[in-house]
């Protein structure tokens, strides 16, 4: 099983904090059964340049793989980003690297505010560029938008990702198996970033879909990940 979002790379964003925390974060995502986490680590323009992210990003790789040391009972890791909307994103020289790793696929996380049709036509323009967005938890900014705004996002071929969350909480548990048996939703990820609050707790949201709606639907998303990654490796190598 594939955990979408993690903040696992260790000292880069807000998640975790060194290679032993990171270690951790990946047994018990092990535990549960995941065997491929995607490293979205947080990327601001605002605070890096592409080129210093990135840099960033590999030495704190380096570290995780030091501290793994070959293990082959811990997941395997995809490079990638959760990139926070910014106005000029789809012009940003070099966005197709803050990709999944090898693929098309775009972490994108939009803004907290109620969208304008200028970040819809910017998202559009990404779509236009040959990169996939997936839209980051999307059941975080729902609420905020009235439902021809979300209506018109959908229809720009946005792929849409969940956290486990949104699954575990009663408040929104309904909601999200909803979405789900409707095919509003394409990737699940635990966007852990540590231990205790922040937990990998992918696992648990998967027992609860089983539970609710059937092996097949858990089965679902895991045909999604291997489609949408493993399909599109490569892309842009």
């Amino acid at each position: 099983m594939t955990d979408f979002h993690m903040h696992v790379l260790p000292g880069i964003d807000d998640g975790s904090k060194n290679a032993d925390m990171s270690v951790e974060m990946l047994e018990r995502s092990a535990a549960y059964g995941v065997d491929t986490v995607c490293a979205t680590s947080h990327f601001y323009a605002h605070e890096n340049s592409l080129g210093r992210f990135l840099r960033r990003r590999a030495e704190a790789f380096e570290r995780l793989s030091q501290a793994m040391d070959g293990r082959d009972d811990l997941p395997e890791i995809l490079l990638g980003a959760e990139v926070y909307y910014f106005s000029g994103v789809s012009a940003m020289d070099g966005l197709e690297r803050l990709c999944l790793e090898g693929t098309d696929l775009l972490l994108l996380e939009m803004p907290f505010v109620r969208w304008t049709d200028r970040m819809l036509r910017e998202v559009q323009t990404i779509r236009s560029l040959g990169i996939q967005p997936v839209a980051a938890h999307i059941e975080r900014y729902m609420h905020i938008q009235d439902r021809r705004t979300m209506q018109r996002f959908l229809e720009l071929d946005v792929l849409i990702q969940c956290n486990a969350e949104f699954f575990l909480s009663r408040r929104t548990a309904r909601q999200a198996l909803g979405m789900l048996k409707q095919g509003g939703i394409q990737f699940l990820g635990s966007d852990a970033h540590n231990l205790s609050s922040r937990a990998p707790d992918l696992g648990e949201a998967l027992g609860l879909v089983e539970r609710k709606l059937g092996r097949g639907a858990v089965l679902q998303l895991e045909d999604n990940a291997q489609f949408f990654i493993r399909e599109n490796e490569g892309r842009f190598s």
